[in-house]
């Protein structure tokens, strides 16, 4: 008998999900607010669906500022299986009840970039004396059909916005570099490509293995670009997540990756054990951090982790 998903939420994202956890084996079923979907079986609601049967795993991919909302739903509708959330976890901090789900963890899937892999190998948690990591791609371009300021990544109320939408970088930094200790930064909106949301960001922080990392993500690049470079030790390593390559000093090796090749493995790695999975308090780590960068460029000082 085929495992059972819900996927909660059916725009680009949860389309993408659907669309690998079939290719996993999963009967799959969604929660979409735009009714009836095509070719799937579709509820109006969470609760409708978990009345209709109990599903092994669930994935919230609906709109960040709504993650909370649909946790609760499933908590209060019985869910005992597996969780995981699309990134970032929370629009804010606030405790955040994980329920009884068997295990629950946070959609970073960048984490299982064959790139991102073999440099965590490479670093081994050594100290790195300077890192700086670079997101960037034209909002127009993330959901191709569709117009940017209709969607929730134009909107702050939603939960959209560059910073947020973009954190990948952001768990990468303390996944790589360890917690971080302080930070200050620049940005907010700067363009006119969203509604109301920020789209571009230039953040200074310290970390526990890395004193000095810049990150800059913005939704303004016409060439799409994600990069990490790191330097420790006379040593230098650049990735490049697009071409898929890690150079160390001059040598360079690539990697071959599919479109859905992260969502894949991360799924897998939920499913088995959820080792290198973000967790829930990892994942309220990274929003910690991303309201630290919001106080940090509306004052004029550092802003320091709370104890």
């Amino acid at each position: 008998m085929k495992r059972c998903a819900l996927v909660i939420g059916h725009g680009s994202i949860g389309r993408r999900h659907a669309e690998v956890l079939d290719g996993l084996g999963f009967a799959v079923s969604v929660v979409s607010r735009r009714g009836a979907v095509a070719d799937r079986e579709s509820f109006h609601s969470v609760t409708a669906a978990l009345a209709a049967r109990q599903f092994d795993y669930v994935v919230v991919a609906n709109e960040t500022g709504a993650h909370e909302a649909a946790l609760a739903e499933l908590s209060r509708a019985g869910h005992s299986g597996l969780v995981l959330v699309e990134k970032p976890l929370m629009a804010a901090t606030r405790p955040l009840q994980a329920g009884r789900f068997e295990r629950a963890g946070v959609g970073y899937n960048l984490r299982f970039h064959p790139v991102v892999a073999a440099l965590r190998e490479a670093l081994a948690g050594r100290h790195v004396e300077m890192a700086s990591f670079y997101v960037g791609q034209w909002l127009g371009d993330w959901r191709p059909g569709r117009e940017a300021a209709q969607t929730y990544s134009a909107s702050k109320a939603a939960g959209g916005g560059a910073l947020r939408d973009l954190s990948h970088e952001l768990d990468l930094a303390i996944w790589l570099l360890g917690p971080w200790h302080r930070v200050a930064a620049l940005g907010g909106r700067l363009g006119h490509v969203t509604v109301d949301a920020d789209d571009a960001w230039s953040i200074l922080l310290s970390c526990a293995r890395c004193p000095v990392v810049t990150v800059q993500l913005n939704c303004l690049d016409r060439q799409p670009r994600r990069t990490i470079t790191l330097h420790g030790g006379g040593e230098t390593w650049h990735a490049d997540l697009i071409a898929g390559t890690l150079t160390h000093n001059e040598m360079r090796r690539a990697f071959e990756v599919e479109r859905n090749d992260t969502f894949a493995r991360l799924h897998r790695a939920m499913i088995a054990s959820g080792e290198e999975v973000c967790t829930f308090d990892e994942g309220l780590q990274v929003v910690a951090l991303i309201e630290a960068v919001e106080q940090a460029a509306a004052g004029p000082s550092w802003v320091e982790k709370a104890a």
